[in-house]
């Protein structure tokens, strides 16, 4: 069986297991209902509101969603002693993991983008013309700039779903796996940001260090990505923060390391 053939037959295998898990359907289903929702009580008439109003929302909602799907992918092959099965098939285990990560992740950013399809056209249909935010601003209103948010979006969505991955490989239990994985999504969310600051802030007592240093966040990387390519280019200040290119290679650095130590710990 050649590497490319397993890898899709195992993504088909996860992708399945997805769609037939009901728990896992109900999470999809409830943040594309919570995000077109938010969308529409905000019942914004322009792309960039949008995307400055949907921003905290989808930077607490993702990391959640993407550990429902992807903290049990591996932990529950290796439980349920499917992975030894695997195991004396002819693929190697990045292979293995890699298909994984790709089955779960299409439905993943499938989701993802169906509940920021379904926030952007409220734009259209909300018959309001000025920006939630700064009105001032709404000759330079582009749905460029939304279709640079969502890009900036599956981005983080992907890197954010292979530390749900690498948690599962790390974990040995459910139980274990479960400590991990809220301890991981409230990392995430509320503590790394600080934590990096905090305890390497003695080091880099410039701005730009600092900035730097934020980078190092998927949260802070992610944040940074949506200002530069959907805000900033309006006219609108904000935040200091790494560039697009640092905030780009950052997420990808996240994605590509945390599939490799998975790779490791699940087939070692």
């Amino acid at each position: 069986m050649s590497g490319p053939r397993s890898l899709l037959d195992v993504a088909e295998r996860e992708f399945r297991t997805v769609l037939r898990t009901p728990s896992l359907l109900l999470a999809l289903l409830g943040y594309v209902l919570l995000v077109g929702g938010v969308a529409w009580v905000r019942g914004t008439g322009a792309y960039l509101a949008l995307v400055l109003d949907l921003l905290t929302p989808v930077e607490l909602l993702a990391p959640v969603l993407a550990f429902a799907v992807g903290y049990r992918a591996l932990l529950g092959d290796r439980e349920s002693g499917e992975l030894e099965t695997i195991r004396t098939y002819p693929i190697d285990g990045h292979w293995y993991v890699l298909g994984v990560y790709l089955g779960r992740a299409v439905v993943m950013l499938g989701t993802v983008l169906l509940g920021l399809v379904a926030a952007g056209v409220v734009v259209p249909l909300s018959g309001q013309a000025k920006l939630s935010v700064v009105a001032s601003h709404a000759t330079v209103d582009s749905p460029v700039l939304y279709s640079r948010y969502v890009l900036a979006t599956s981005l983080f969505v992907l890197a954010v779903l292979a530390i749900a991955l690498l948690v599962s490989a790390a974990a040995r239990s459910t139980r274990g796996g479960l400590a991990l994985a809220t301890g991981s999504v409230v990392a995430l969310v509320v503590g790394l940001d600080s934590a990096l600051l905090g305890s390497l802030g003695g080091w880099t007592s410039s701005t730009n260090g600092a900035t730097a240093l934020l980078a190092l966040s998927p949260n802070s990387a992610y944040r940074s990505l949506v200002f530069e390519l959907s805000v900033a280019p309006t006219g609108v200040a904000v935040p200091d923060g790494p560039t697009a290119l640092v905030s780009a290679v950052a997420l990808g650095v996240w994605l590509t390391v945390a599939l490799r130590l998975a790779s490791w710990l699940a087939w070692h």
